[in-house]
This record gives C-alpha cells, structure tokens and sequence, in this order.
C-alpha cells in the first residue's frame, strides 16, 4: 500500500488482528472438509472433494468481505476509507494464500498420509503398529486416528457433539420454542440499546490512559465543566476597521454571536473593543486610517495579550480574531447544534466574511455525518450481501435468512454497544462496517451447507449442517476473539473499542449461525418428511402410482442393496433396516423405490 502512496493511520493497526481471525477461519473450513474424505483416496480426488464443497463457501464469504470494506471507502472520513482500503486489500490476498499456498500443503500433507509417513518426520513407519505402542503413536501415523474400514478420520469429539446431541437437541419442537422466546428477548435488549446510544467522542480518549493529558481534562470536567470550548470568530481578509460604520456593522455581528443559544457574553474577548476603549481614554481619532494603524503598534505593545489576535504585518491588517466562550453544552447534539449556529450566525454576517473555528470542531463535524454514513453504509452494504447471497447460494429464500441474520446481528452489536458504554463515532461505524462482513461468515457457511445438503427433511439437513460446520464456526469465532483479546488491555481507547464491538460481533454472530439461523431454516424452510412419511403409507397399502416396481432391491451379505442400474456406489451407506428411499433422474423424477436407511444419501 506504501507504494501506491496509501498513509499508515492509527486505524489500521487493527487490520493484522482481522486478517488473522479470518483467514483461519477459512482454514478451519477447508481442514474440515479435508478431514472428511478417505485418507486412502488418490490426493487429486481428495483436494477435489475438500475444493467443491470448501471454495464456494469461503469464496462467498471472502467476496462479502471484501465488498463490504470497498463500500467503507463510501465514508466521509479518511482514516475510515484508508483502514477498509488496507483490509480489504489484505483479505484478497489471504484469499489467495488460502486457495493456492494453503491448499498445496494440504496436497503435500495428503501423500504424506497416503505414503504413511510420520507427521512430523517425514519418515517412513510401519504399517501395522507394535502391540506396545500406544494410541498416541498410532495418531501419529495415516491421517492421524482414522478409521482403518472406511479410511476417513474418525469424528471429532465436538463434531461428534454437534451431530449426536446439540443438532438433534436444537430440532426437538419444544427446543425451537425456547430459542424463538431467547430470541426476542436479545432482540427487544438489543433495540431498548440502539435507542440508548449516545454519539460523539471525548477528547480525552483519544489519549492513551497514561498521558498527561489525562488529568488535564479530568480537572476540566471536574471544576469547568459548565464551560465548552472557547470559540475563535476569525476575519479572515483584510478590512477597514478604521472606517466607522463597517467597524460598527462588524461589532454588530459580534453582538449577534452573543445572543446565541449557548454562548455568554461575560466572557467575550475582542481586541477591537478594548482598542476602542484605549482610543477614548487617550483622546485618539481611531476614525483616520493614518491614526488607526500608527497607534496600533503602540496599544499592541502596551497589551501584549492581543498580539496573537491581530496579525499586523506592512502597516496594515491581513487578518483578525475574537474570542466568545460557550456554556451549558453537556452532549454530543448540544455540539452539533453550538457548531450549527455559530456557523449560521457567521454566514448572516453581510459586511465581511467570518469563520468559527476551534480545534476541537473537527470532532463535531463528525457528529453531524455519523448516523447518516452509518446508515448509508450498512443499508448499501446489507444490500450488496443480499445480492451476492442470492447470485451463489442456490435457495432464495435462505438468502434471505443470510441477510436477516446480518441486520439483527447488526441491531444487537449497536445495541449492545450502547449497553457496554461504546458511542457511536467515526471508530465504531468502521467496526460496524466490518460487522456485516463478519456476519455473512457464520450465516452464509450455515445456510450454504443446509442447501447442499441432499437429505430429504429440514432437521436432518441441518443437523448436517452443524455437523459438517459446526466445530470451523466454533472454532473461526474462537481464535478471532483471541486474535484481538490482547486489544483489551491495550492503554488505549480506541483499541479496547475494537476490542469490544469485535466481541459483540463474534459472539452475536456464532450464536446466530449455530443457534438462531438453524432453528429459523427448519421452521421456514419447506420438509420434504411428509413426502416420504406418504410415500411409506402407500408402499404399505400396494399402492404406488407412477412407480416402477418392476426390479426388486435385494440384500446382500455385506448390506449393500443392489439393483439393476440404479444403485451404484453412492447408495452403499446401507443397513439392514427397512425404509423407504427415493431414487430420482436429471428430471427429479421419482422411477424407482427401495430398501435403506434413513441416513442413506
């Protein structure tokens, strides 16, 4: 980025700690996907089984993410645009690395397996272990535990987890009436917070905990706090202050500065006035040019406190300043008003341009484009995930879902946000920003895997989902939340912010993925169950219209069901239970029935 001319900003610091946390999540897919093909397979066949069903999903999440920085670059604010140019950057390139760098080591991890060598040594080992040798050793050999039948590891302990007991836990129908009351209630939590939120920065955060700044502005608040900034009214050209009338059209201005909502005029300073006042005590004609400047050295010199207030350079004035002092202003919206109307009363000024300046404006102004920008940002990003999800997951309505679980994650995080005492500015709308791309991670792998699924009913195809997901979910959110858990302790504000929200983010957005979304897909999603529960009835009865009974399944010895030209090796996952399956053609034409067990694909 240093090349193309892109400045460092303090923002940006927090990139590394993103990249990490996503780019092992998509690791953590692709592990998973890889662990579930046969350690005995030919390598090509192994990395092509991991790449169907990985690529897609990290693809979709990688282009959200990316797309939802891009529209960052949409913001008002520079370190804003420069921190999702860099991040941005960065996950195209992690990207990349995971597609090709990643993805040849697990190509090479892969003959290593398949020529049985040791996982750290490389060497050789034999194929039938010692007696002696314990099960730690035997991990260490082909593929690590792996069952030697059907060469494919052995499940995971939270993949077994998933799929024996919370999968089958979370679609029990008294299970999804508790979820969908825990829902609401995060949901009305999270909304009572968005309305709780305050906007704007204090000035002393922008501090790091130990600076001496620190104490500066406790002791401001603790014995001035009904004082705000002290404002400077600037004449930024040259003017004719000798002249009688502008100088008093131009005092009239002033005046109306002092009328103003939050500004009192006891503590006004004008150099003009006291000049004013020093030319009636010593019986000056300040109305003659030639006196006005000639005296004017002279009463600077004597009041040596204004000479920062006129800038008098070749007998003449470039430019000058007052100074009028604000009270009473306790909120971010009694700033952007202040801010408001002194900029209005400038501009009704006629008789000479003026500017209200103080430095810490600079922050107000921001207040004024927070919500808007927040706003147009997430609406245009949400917008952008909406299409994308729709364009590469092939079921609409779960697309849908996808974007309903980014809006309430994002309504939760701002929620929540208010609740852990986080305003809203320009630090926490880029962490929103990377909310939504955070989200589509947890919902989009979920939903993808749902659709994928080939199971006929909605709670098996999400028990898979769980199954196949579950544990790289678990595990993306987790080692995201340790990548920035060292941010909590930072002595600086702006990154204990960071830290917060990217909590609220993960957190929010694992539960949505492995809790809420999965209840909603089962309860919105249509269940081909009746279907098949019809299908058993009528086999039962003898009656099967637009079947053909013709050929007979027949059991063999080692529980595989044969049939003339329809079962084939993807219909050996047998037992001898018998039920109902439906074979279907290209057309999704039912033409053939037989003998199986639910769990066969």
């Amino acid at each position: 980025m240093f090349y193309i001319g892109m400045p460092f900003v303090i923002t940006v610091v927090n990139c590394p700690f993103l990249i990490l946390g996503i780019g092992v999540d998509d690791m953590f897919i692709m592990v998973s996907n890889w662990q579930q093909t046969n350690v005995k397979d030919p390598v090509e066949k192994r990395m092509a089984h991991t790449y169907k069903e990985a690529a897609m999903s990290i693809t979709i999440t990688t282009l959200t993410d990316v797309l939802g920085f891009y529209i960052g670059l949409m913001s008002d604010f520079l370190s804003v645009q420069y921190f999702c140019l860099y991040t941005s950057t960065a996950i195209i390139f992690c990207y990349i690395y995971n597609i090709t760098f990643f993805g040849a080591f697990l190509a090479l991890n892969g003959r290593r397996e398949r020529s049985n060598r040791h996982w750290l040594t490389c060497m050789k080992i034999p194929s039938e272990n010692p007696k002696e040798c314990s099960n730690g050793y035997s991990m260490c050999c082909v593929g690590g535990n792996y069952d030697k039948a059907t060469g494919t590891e052995k499940e995971q302990p939270i993949n077994h987890f998933f799929k024996k007991y919370y999968g089958p836990f979370l679609t029990k129908p008294w299970t999804k009436v508790i979820v969908i009351f825990i829902y609401a209630g995060y949901l009305a939590a999270s909304i009572y917070g968005c309305f709780q939120i305050q906007q704007g920065i204090d000035l002393r955060d922008l501090a790091a905990d130990d600076s001496y700044v620190i104490p500066y502005y406790d002791n401001d608040r603790q014995y001035f706090s009904s004082y705000g900034p002290n404002v400077m009214v600037i004449v930024s050209e040259k003017f004719p202050y000798w002249d009688k009338n502008k100088r008093s059209e131009l005092l009239s201005c002033m005046e109306d500065f002092k009328k103003l909502q939050f500004i009192t005029d006891d503590l006004y300073t004008s150099w003009l006035d006291y000049y004013e006042g020093y030319a009636r005590s010593t019986h000056l004609n300040i109305d003659d040019e030639i006196v006005f400047s000639a005296n004017l050295f002279l009463f600077l010199n004597l009041y040596p406190d204004f000479k920062q207030d006129v800038n008098f350079t070749s007998n003449a004035i470039h430019a000058s300043r007052f100074f009028i002092q604000t009270v009473n202003i306790v909120n971010a919206s009694m700033e952007i008003e202040m801010v408001n109307s002194l900029k209005e009363t400038a501009e009704s000024c006629s008789v000479v341009p003026l500017i209200v300046y103080h430095p810490a404006f600079i922050y107000y102004d921001q207040y004024a484009v927070i919500v808007s920008g927040t706003l147009q940002n997430i609406g245009v990003t949400t917008a952008v995930m909406l299409i994308i999800a729709l364009l590469l997951i092939p079921n609409p309505l779960c697309s849908l879902w996808v974007t309903f679980s980014i809006v309430s994650v994002i309504v939760g995080v701002t929620g929540f946000m208010a609740l852990w005492d986080v305003n809203l500015d320009s630090i926490s709308m880029i962490i929103l920003v990377v909310c939504i791309g955070f989200t589509v991670d947890f919902s989009a792998h979920i939903s993808y895997a749902f659709v994928s699924c080939k199971k006929s009913s909605v709670n098996e195809r999400i028990v898979d989902a769980l199954f196949t997901l579950g544990y790289p979910i678990v595990q993306g959110a987790s080692s995201t939340i340790l990548g920035v858990v060292v941010l909590a302790a930072s002595k600086n504000h702006i990154f204990r912010t960071f830290f917060k929200i990217m909590f609220l983010v993960m957190l929010f957005g694992l539960i949505h993925g492995i809790t809420f979304l999965p209840v909603f897909l089962t309860l919105f999603t249509r269940n081909s169950e009746k279907q098949k529960s019809d299908l058993k009835k009528d086999f039962k009865s003898g009656v099967m219209p637009q079947m053909k009974l013709d050929k007979k399944c027949v059991a063999c010895d080692n529980k595989v069901f044969v049939t003339d030209n329809v079962c084939n090796d993807k219909h050996t996952i047998c037992t001898q239970k018998t039920h109902i399956c439906v074979i279907q053609n290209k057309n999704n034409l039912s033409h053939t029935i037989w003998a199986t067990d639910p769990d066969c694909p």
